[in-house]
């Protein structure tokens, strides 16, 4: 079994490495070497210090295709975005502390998700007292305060590269000794979920436990491959997701993915996204009357606890606080828009919520399974998604599962 898995990994890797070129090439600073890859620069012992006890370095290639120089050993680090605590604490296993390597972060984790934030705040009491640098990508960024804090990373996520670049963040950074890294697991979740982690193996010294996660990963999602790739086109639902259904943000219009993120996930789950045939690799917005037009087999909607930030939203309140009579009495709600009751959709009962901040996880491949169920109840009806995902939290996090992360109709 666990040649099979290793074996699995192997063949990920390079279909991972190959489909990635691309995109190498095109982030502009290029390397001959893959995402993730590394280059020691030191003689170094188990925790990347030498004999001396003084920090090496190594040569790692980030996502967006740049070399870059890292510390090794018990480094410091400031994360762009908050949740990216979803990929990192799985390397630090249910007993282990992300947090004492981490000195900064923007605080999305507790304003869009905040379920989680007091999960990980009860077990770890000490990231109340986490600086917030704000937002690298905004330019409100505090590179002084990152030197006080003596950092020697900023992790960014590579959707905000350009951005990062138009405000001038590396090229700060750098000249003040702090290089940054950017990750991937919402662009192009398929690619870029495994060098990620890897990368992020390498980031904390964690190299063995980035190995077993991809182990994980890889072996969860062959769950669903090995079904959805002998499934003929012409047997295959029209799905079409919504991001943030009902959230209030926005200006009415439906909001949906191309061939990426969510819409990347409903493919990979054996459907048709709708939002790829008009948007590509891209996202977009739908008039909501366009709906009666496609008349979709399937719809879904991500939701999460997003009372914080907007203390009005309809939204469903996915998470780990989530209780399902209130879940399924605000899926009611988007269902019952003005004359969705004519839709397939609703009319079959096929009308689902998932939780949104799957599509920044490495553990999106839980969204995928459940995905898959709902699109194929017969060819999944095996497959259980929540234990998966509660093995998950056992094997690789530091906090429990509880609550809801997606509900139907039909439940």
């Amino acid at each position: 079994m666990k040649r099979f898995a290793v074996s699995l990994v192997t063949m990920a890797l390079m279909m991972v490495l190959m489909s990635g070129c691309g995109d190498r090439a095109a982030a502009g600073k290029g390397s001959d070497q893959a995402p993730g890859s590394q280059r020691e620069q030191s003689e170094s012992g188990g925790d990347g210090t030498g004999a001396s006890g003084v920090k090496g370095s190594a040569a790692i290639v980030d996502l967006a295709g740049r070399t870059v120089e890292i510390p090794t050993g018990a480094v410091k680090v400031i994360l762009g975005e908050s949740r990216m605590i979803y990929s990192i604490a799985p390397l630090f296993g249910p007993e282990g502390n992300a947090f004492n390597r981490i000195v900064g972060w923007n605080n999305d984790l507790e304003q869009y998700d905040p379920d989680a934030y007091e999960m990980y705040l009860r077990r770890f009491p000490q990231i109340a007292e986490i600086v917030n640098f704000g937002s690298p990508y905004q330019g409100d960024f505090n590179i002084e305060q990152a030197i006080a804090l003596n950092a020697d990373i900023v992790i960014m996520n590579l959707q905000n590269l350009f951005r990062a670049r138009e405000a001038g963040m590396m090229e700060k950074l750098e000249k003040a000794g702090i290089q940054t890294v950017f990750v991937d697991f919402r662009q192009r979740p398929a690619q870029h979920t495994v060098p990620s982690i890897l990368l992020l193996g390498q980031v904390f010294q964690k190299q063995a436990e980035a190995g077993e996660l991809i182990n994980f990963y890889v072996t969860e999602m062959q769950k669903v491959y090995a079904v959805a790739a002998r499934i003929d086109q012409d047997e295959k639902p029209l799905v079409f997701i919504e991001g943030a259904a009902n959230s209030g943000w926005g200006d009415g219009s439906l909001s949906t993915w191309g061939s990426n993120n969510m819409g990347r996930f409903v493919e990979l789950a054996g459907g048709i996204n709708y939002g790829t045939t008009l948007f590509g690799m891209g996202r977009g917005n739908v008039n909501p009357e366009q709906m009666f037009v496609i008349d979709p087999d399937v719809i879904m909607g991500t939701g999460a606890n997003w009372s914080k930030a907007k203390p009005t939203t309809e939204a469903v309140l996915l998470g780990y606080e989530a209780e399902r009579a209130d879940s399924l009495e605000r899926l009611r709600g988007i269902a019952s828009r003005p004359g969705w009751e004519t839709l397939r959709a609703v009319k079959n009962g096929r009308v689902y919520s998932i939780y949104h901040q799957f599509y920044n996880s490495p553990y999106h491949f839980v969204a995928i399974q459940q995905m898959a169920k709902w699109i194929y109840p017969d060819k999944f009806a095996d497959l259980d998604p929540e234990k998966t995902f509660i093995d998950f939290h056992d094997r690789f996090l530091p906090i429990s599962y509880s609550g809801l992360f997606w509900i139907g109709l039909d439940t």
